[in-house]
Formats: C-alpha cells, sequence, structure tokens
C-alpha cells in the first residue's frame, strides 16, 4: 500500500493512482514488491529537523528515505520537501512536476537497494531514474 500525507504543507497535485501504479511497476522492474510506502510531502523546515534529529545532518536536501525493506518487500517512509523540490526545479530548468516526479522515484529506487553516495553510484541512480520516467508515457502521464 503507497499513502501520500504532508505536514506542514498544501499536498502536491498529483494522480496519485497513475504514480501508485508507476512506483510498482518500477519496483518490479527490480524484483520488489511493494509493502507500506509513505510518502510524506513537507517544507525544508521540516526536512531539516528530521536531518538533525535522526540522521545528524545539519543541511536541507530533497528527500530522506527511511528504510524498512525486507527481502523483495519493500517498505519506507519517504520523507520529500516541497520547497527544496520547488527550488530544484527552478536550478535545473525543469518543470515542478517532472522534479517531483524524479524524486518521488529516488525514494523508491532507495528501497529496491539502490544507492547513490558511492564512487560513481550517482550515475548509477540518475540512470534508473531517467528509465522509470520513460515509463510515465506508458501509464498516460507525459512530462512537460
Amino acid at each position: 500500500m503507497i499513502i501520500y500525507t504532508s505536514d506542514d504543507i498544501k499536498m502536491p497535485c498529483f494522480p496519485k493512482r497513475k504514480i501508485s501504479l508507476w512506483i510498482k511497476r518500477i519496483a518490479e522492474k527490480q524484483a520488489k514488491r511493494v509493502g507500506e510506502v509513505s510518502y510524506i510531502f513537507c517544507s525544508d523546515r521540516k526536512i531539516l529537523e528530521i536531518n538533525k534529529s535522526y540522521l545528524n545532518h545539519d543541511y536541507y536536501t530533497d528527500i530522506i528515505t527511511f528504510d524498512y525493506t525486507a527481502d523483495t518487500l519493500i517498505s519506507g517512509d519517504i520523507f520529500i520537501s516541497v520547497d527544496t523540490v520547488r527550488s530544484n526545479a527552478v536550478n535545473y530548468g525543469v518543470v515542478f512536476e517532472n522534479e517531483l516526479f524524479r524524486v518521488i522515484i529516488h525514494g523508491i529506487l532507495h528501497l529496491c537497494g539502490i544507492d547513490d553516495k558511492a564512487p560513481g553510484a550517482r550515475v548509477v541512480m540518475e540512470k534508473y531514474e531517467d528509465e522509470a520516467l520513460q515509463i510515465l508515457k506508458e501509464i498516460g502521464i507525459v512530462l512537460q
């Protein structure tokens, strides 16, 4: 089950059923099944608080993923700062929704075991993100 909630901000508008279907397809491509995944959309203030409290990091980020995956059943809490996603979209010259979808799938890829911190791993993560974004078209979402 995939749940979408917000904490201290307005929930971003996107087709949740189609995105849930997309997430399940991406997990299947990684030989995983979706268990309990919660997306919590929040502000920069909230994500900084989480980063400090749980990870001892004193900086803003677009996403924090808490992984509760067991074997092939992915589960976790995925916090996404809508403020940072919005500013990243401007900085990268992309539409907000496109950046939001990239970050949404980034969290799932982490739950599937794909790392982005080791040397060269970021390039691999971006490849998987790009492939996942192409699959959006199959479920009727066209990136702008």
